[in-house]
């Protein structure tokens, strides 16, 4: 018998394999970074993040250039998943969109209720309401089949909305001196890139050259220069060509999306871990540790995000609003909100940000997202790892089988 032609692996399977696999390397990347920085190389590590290529140092040019990138990835995530993705119905949207938003403000009140009496720190309200999506399914990616498709679809969707609102707070409570004629400048060149979506022009150069532009304008502006790729990932037209035009993967966002995933999963996001994780634990002490900064961080990110994912998500359920993710338990739904805390990328952007004149709050900061991001891995790995899974109903294979 000839065997059954093989099904071509959907879009949002190969994001989250391509996913996981960019956690896993960040996490090595992030433990190299503090390797280095805590050895005989620490000085040179230190040193050359700090010289000067051209207008920017070797950290801005990774903060603010390379960086632009992968929030043009995440816009266009953002985009499509909203458009035609997980995210395009009410229905869809509410269990991950209401966990989301509970998951980003119970972590910002924790580490106000830390931070309150101190005006210098309050200003990082934001660094712990971040989930690092590629860190979590790196996570999930050591668990294999433990885990059902339908809890990494809830997480993904949960971390793209995450990363919308993380967009939204860079945007407006982390913008510095504003320039008017070169925000002008900013908003012709996105009136240029809107008209070219209008006219239905299809190719990708002329985005990219225009997109080129733009980051250029935002970072003279004032506005953190990462949001010019967002702004670009907007105006990336979704239609189809017309020579498939039933084919949306044929788009140009589809295009760039899937050229991107590999360049940022593998290359941006190690990159920015490596430069931005390596803190050197000489001269730590137990009052570091236990500074209401490092606190606010950490527990945010631990207990914050376990508290406001797992019980926003609890209280939609209960509501029935939504349902449980299909073939996952409420005990595995509680060992993903765990992972929510993990909060790496965007949480140390949003640190360094928050602190970019002081290396010693800097310290804290990172020394707080990598002890409350390391806690919530393990615990949420622990308790998915313990977790009994989902007994399917008698027959539901066989029907399953049927109708597909």
């Amino acid at each position: 018998m000839t065997p059954p032609p093989r099904r071509a692996a959907s879009v949002l399977r190969n994001f989250l394999d391509n996913s996981a696999s960019g956690g896993l390397v960040l996490m090595a990347s992030a433990v190299l970074a503090l390797v280095v920085a805590n050895s005989p190389l620490g000085p040179t590590y230190f040193a050359a993040l700090k010289a000067y290529l051209g207008p920017l140092s070797l950290l801005h040019w990774i903060n603010d250039g390379l960086m632009a990138v992968f929030f043009l990835l995440v816009g266009l995530e953002i985009k499509r998943e909203v458009l035609d993705g997980q995210l395009s119905t009410w229905s869809r949207r509410i269990l991950p969109g209401v966990a989301a938003a509970g998951g980003m403000a119970v972590p910002a009140l924790i580490f106000v209720a830390f931070n309150w009496s101190d005006p210098n720190t309050l200003r990082g309200w934001a660094i712990p309401a971040a989930t690092d999506i590629a860190f979590a399914l790196g996570v999930l990616a050591l668990l294999g089949s433990r885990v059902p498709t339908s809890l990494k679809v809830f997480l993904t969707a949960l971390a793209i909305i995450d990363d919308l609102g993380a967009v939204l707070i860079i945007a407006v409570f982390y913008t510095g001196n504003l320039s008017v004629p070169d925000l002008a400048l900013a908003a012709t060149t996105t009136a240029a890139l809107v008209a070219l979506n209008r006219a239905g022009v299809l190719r990708l150069l002329p985005y990219m050259l225009l997109g080129a532009v733009l980051w250029l304008f935002v970072l003279r502006s004032g506005v953190h220069a990462t949001i010019a790729g967002v702004v670009l990932a907007f105006t990336i037209p979704l239609r189809a060509a017309p020579a498939a035009p039933d084919d949306r993967k044929a788009s140009p966002l589809h295009r760039l999306e899937h050229a991107l995933h590999s360049p940022v999963a593998f290359g941006i996001i190690p990159v920015f871990g490596l430069a931005n994780a390596g803190v050197s634990f000489a001269g730590i002490t137990s009052e570091l540790l236990f500074d209401h900064l490092t606190l606010g961080v950490a527990l945010g990110l631990l207990l914050g995000k376990l508290v406001g994912v797992f019980g926003s998500a609890a209280l939609v359920i209960r509501l029935r609003l939504a349902d449980v993710p299909m073939g996952a338990t409420k005990t595995q739904l509680l060992g993903v909100s765990l992972l929510c805390g993990i909060g790496f990328t965007m949480s140390l952007f949003i640190g360094m940000l928050a602190f970019a004149n002081d290396p010693i709050l800097q310290d804290e900061v990172k020394i707080g997202i990598l002890g409350g991001s390391v806690i919530a891995g393990l615990a949420g790995w622990a308790v998915l790892r313990v977790a009994p899974r989902e007994i399917p109903a008698p027959g539901a294979g066989r029907r399953a089988r049927a109708g597909a």
